[in-house]
């Protein structure tokens, strides 16, 4: 278990320090071709692109909270702190989202068009080849790791390479279409606010707390049947997840006939059982067989 938050805590910082490195020199190059090019949706595309150093800083910081012991006032670790992260960076996402969508409508308003030229081609494809490149890694780190705030910079880093495609295309229709870049500044600001809300949704789902996985239930049920072979029928799962420290309540129906001593020492097996093979710490509620 220890092995596993150092794990955690070891991809954050290293994830983190990664992108917030690679997005401030992307960055530069990206505002610079914006400018040139006088053009909103290049513009936004490159402070998506700060915003996710910003990102990575939270992911830092959510990462050394989160792996802070256990204390008094916290008996299950801090490890939540990864999911108040996760929603710090799609608040984030969104407001960015907000205020290039008023810049995008404004230019329109205003028949504004960009000037978009070689140098623009070059930064766009640099950006897509090198932010999905993050993403993959990201992705990789979260897999290895199951750090939520990873996972949540690697759908950013996603959806940045996606808006560079998106000003890519856009480039292209350029000579056709006057109010193209408009319209991308605000194609990629709902991209952004799609990727914000499945952000911010998932982690208040983990805060709120989920109902165990069915993959976990059988998983659960496949260890009893190991440890026991009389007649038990575990239901009425569920989970507490604070990240670091997983707490699994259950009840199990068994032989009312069993004393209390052979009825704990069965339910002892199974809380070591389940401890040493999921790291769940469970508790168990028994029910005899004859109770309505």
């Amino acid at each position: 278990m220890i092995l596993t938050v150092m794990k955690r805590q070891r991809a954050g910082y290293l994830e983190g320090i990664v992108s917030i490195i690679v997005n401030t020199i992307l960055f530069g190059f990206k505002l610079w071709a914006g400018i040139v090019s006088h053009s909103v949706a290049l513009v936004a595309d490159a402070w998506h692109t700060l915003s996710d150093s910003a990102s990575s800083v939270i992911v830092i910081a959510g990462t050394k909270l989160s792996a802070k012991k256990a204390d008094k006032e916290h008996p299950f670790g801090h490890g939540r702190w990864e999911h108040i992260a996760a929603i710090f960076i799609g608040v984030l996402l969104a407001i960015i989202a907000w205020y290039f969508i008023k810049d995008s409508y404004e230019n329109f308003k205003a028949r504004e068009s960009a000037d978009f030229g070689l140098l623009a081609i070059i930064v766009t494809i640099l950006s897509i080849v090198t932010k999905e490149g993050l993403a993959q890694y990201a992705f990789y780190l979260s897999r290895k790791t199951h750090n939520l705030s990873v996972k949540a910079d690697a759908w950013h880093h996603r959806t940045d390479a996606l808006s560079s495609v998106i000003v890519l295309f856009g480039i292209m229709l350029k000579n056709y279409l006057w109010w193209i870049d408009s319209a991308l500044g605000i194609i990629i600001s709902l991209m952004l606010i799609y990727a914000a809300y499945g952000i911010i949704a998932e982690s208040i789902n983990k805060l709120l707390g989920e109902k165990p996985s069915d993959e976990l239930v059988a998983k659960i049920k496949t260890i009893i049947n190991s440890v026991e072979e009389k007649n038990l029928y575990p239901h009425h799962f569920h989970m507490h997840n604070y990240v670091n420290h997983k707490e699994l309540t259950f009840h199990l129906i068994m032989d009312g006939e069993l004393s209390i001593k052979e009825s704990h020492e069965i339910v002892t097996k199974i809380e070591n059982e389940i401890r040493e093979k999921l790291a769940i710490e469970s508790t168990i509620h028994v029910e005899p067989s004859d109770h309505d």
